[in-house]
């Protein structure tokens, strides 16, 4: 009899409230040390961006920095780095979020500063094209001069889905950013960054009752206005494979990314972690499938990666999102003979099941990450924020690695059956280098 993987579990104290506002609020207090982590995350991401606006999330992200109608702009860094703090924010499918980390007794001063660009963000025409000239400069630096740029999560998504949603480049084109104005950014503020779509998360050095104090006094009187309706980005599953290439002139080696649909992580959380663990027992460490058959046996490759979701972030994203399989190759590599040998270690899994120990190893690595990841202040506040806005249940933080550790060997033989090549997306990268 296999035993189940023993996981230690962590216990961070999770309190909710909900302002009057429609603010939800969660606080995990940890007094082991002076720092606390806040963060403010915004129920809306590069899904919501309406057509003909692509990257305006992104935008709107970098001009909640551009001070408020209280701040001057910089007045925020000035402030978080004067306390001896960082700050930073980032734009994600389905959320946006704005985080701090700060010694314990500067948490007022993070939370007026939160609150007071919550109210209303400095939206003028200077700080509007200002962003964009800054936004366009990171297009080129991480997208058009870098080789692999966007490859694969701004690539691959228009090969796997059909609506503008989900397919669509969430950096934006030059044109859709060139075309933003002042009042579409007002409204959009409107609309998605309301105290009703938002989730509040402190953890770290805090009393509760005072925490529960202090974010009454500067949330609280926040102009109340509603979440707006979340649409549904459902969409059909792929009914026969789907290939596409393209050329980048900067790649010196061939490059390949594989993608099939997921159960809903949200609507069924049991059918959705086997596809997390096979996703790692494919392709981590040195031992996993994918990398001692590609790399270290058949030298069809030269690295493989292997996650869940376009931006890899299994944890943090709705439906649709998918299980990707990338892989670089040598000189002169074959992209079919690397699609053939993921089918056929596939195929091995979902026809003989796990080798002994496979597992276990798998989801030790696993929880491993998973308690690393969240044993600093910000980032226990960061996604505690996230589970609290998509699930409703900020306490599952301390659950993952035992939901990880529970995934029986049957469960990953299941998931691996269904990724079968006719539901498949598939992108090749052509290298314009010369290797």
């Amino acid at each position: 009899m296999v035993r189940p993987t023993k996981i230690p579990a962590t216990k961070y104290p999770v309190e909710r409230l909900t302002l009057g506002n429609g603010l939800r609020v969660v606080l995990s207090p940890d007094r082991s040390a002076s720092v606390v982590g806040v963060a403010v995350v915004y129920d809306v991401g590069i899904r919501s961006e309406p057509e003909g606006r692509t990257g305006f999330a992104h935008l709107f992200e970098h001009l909640m920095f551009q001070g408020s109608e209280n701040l001057e702009k910089l007045a925020h860094f000035r402030h978080v780095q004067g306390a001896g703090g960082t700050f930073n924010g980032s734009t994600h499918l389905d959320y946006t979020d704005y985080f701090e980390a700060l010694p314990g007794n500067a948490l007022e001063r993070a939370l007026f500063l939160e609150a007071d660009r919550m109210r209303g963000p400095r939206l003028t025409d200077e700080n509007l094209r200002n962003q964009v000239d800054v936004v366009k400069e990171e297009i080129r630096v991480n997208v058009l001069n870098r080789p692999y740029g966007g490859f694969p999560w701004l690539k691959l998504p228009p090969v796997m889905f059909d609506t503008f949603p989900n397919a669509h480049d969430g950096y934006g084109s030059f044109v859709d950013l060139d075309s933003a104005t002042v009042d579409e950014a007002a409204e959009f503020f409107q609309r998605y960054y309301a105290s009703g779509n938002a989730v509040l998360a402190v953890a770290g050095d805090l009393d509760v009752a005072e925490a529960q104090a202090l974010v009454e006094r500067h949330f609280g009187d926040v102009p109340e206005r509603p979440a707006p309706q979340r649409p549904s980005f459902a969409e059909p599953d792929l009914t026969a494979e789907r290939r596409a290439q393209y050329t980048d002139p900067l790649a010196p080696l061939p490059a390949v990314a594989a993608a099939w649909r997921v159960p809903d992580p949200g609507a069924d959380l049991t059918a959705y972690l086997p596809y997390v663990v096979l996703a790692e027992v494919l392709t981590d460490g040195d031992a996993s499938r994918l990398v001692e058959r590609l790399i270290l046996r058949d030298r069809s490759a030269t690295s493989v990666g292997g996650y869940i979701g376009a931006m890899g972030e299994p944890w943090e994203v709705r439906d649709p999102t998918v299980l990707i399989l990338q892989a670089f190759l040598p000189p002169g590599g074959s992209v079919d003979k690397v699609l053939r040998t993921v089918d056929e270690e596939l195929d091995r899994i979902a026809t003989g099941g796990l080798a002994p120990g496979e597992l276990a190893r798998t989801q030790a690595r696993m929880a491993t990450h998973l308690l690393r990841e969240s044993d600093p202040v910000i980032s226990r506040a960061l996604r505690m924020a996230v589970l609290e806005q998509q699930r409703g249940r900020p306490e599952l933080l301390n659950e993952l690695p035992r939901l990880v550790a529970s995934v029986t060997a049957e469960q990953v033989v299941a998931a691996a059956a269904t990724l079968r090549p006719e539901r498949r997306a598939s992108l090749e990268v052509i290298p314009g280098v010369q290797a």
